[in-house]
């Protein structure tokens, strides 16, 4: 599978982004938030994609802008890298521990975008970083890709534990969906016959 990238500017980002979704969990990355870089690490890590990333963005305002578009260009990667989606299983989940939280991860490649976003943070922000971009990355990504995407929290106290869960657990969730059913035959997983 060749290594896809994708370029984006606009008057708030101006992103680079190389991606491999069947790599070794190899990254370099550079989001201009350092907590957004961990957790999508832990991402590529879990999911074994091999990501390349630098984004400069409008950070003087905030993430906003910069956490949104990422969530863009990785969605449009992976909708590049696998095409047809033919013979991939398409569908993906776990339900992940990091110590005390327990996160419910899944994921359908199905050509519709959806995304539900169940994490009960008690405050605003980890460090400088405002926990409702989660929701805004996972959405951007959904529409980009055309996944559904549920990640709902089953338990859970540290914050960064439960944001760290659902990184991991949607790695781990979209290496399943991605990965080729030998059984398919190179099909389309869908009685439609077509995803997109």
């Amino acid at each position: 599978m060749p290594e896809i990238t994708v370029k984006r500017r606009s008057n708030e980002t101006d992103i680079t982004l190389e991606l491999n979704i069947y790599g070794q969990g190899k990254y370099q990355i550079n989001s201009g938030c350092g907590f957004f870089d961990h957790m999508l690490e832990l991402f590529v890590a879990h999911g074994r994609f091999d990501l390349k990333l630098n984004c400069v963005g409008d950070t003087q305002v905030d993430y906003h802008h910069s956490i949104e578009d990422i969530g863009i260009c990785l969605g449009r990667a992976f909708s590049q890298a696998l095409g047809e989606r033919a013979g991939i299983n398409r569908y993906g989940s776990i339900i992940l521990p990091m110590d005390e939280a327990l996160v419910l991860a899944a994921v359908d490649i199905s050509g519709r975008d959806f995304c539900r976003i169940d994490l009960d943070f008690s405050s605003a922000r980890i460090g400088d970083f405002n926990v409702e971009l989660i929701a805004e990355f996972w959405t951007a990504f959904a529409r980009e890709l055309g996944v559904s995407i549920h990640i709902s929290q089953m338990s859970g106290i540290n914050n960064h534990h439960i944001a760290e869960a659902a990184f991991k657990g949607m790695g781990r969730a979209l290496r399943i969906a991605v990965a080729q059913d030998e059984s398919l035959g190179g099909q389309i997983p869908s009685t439609k016959g077509t995803i997109l």
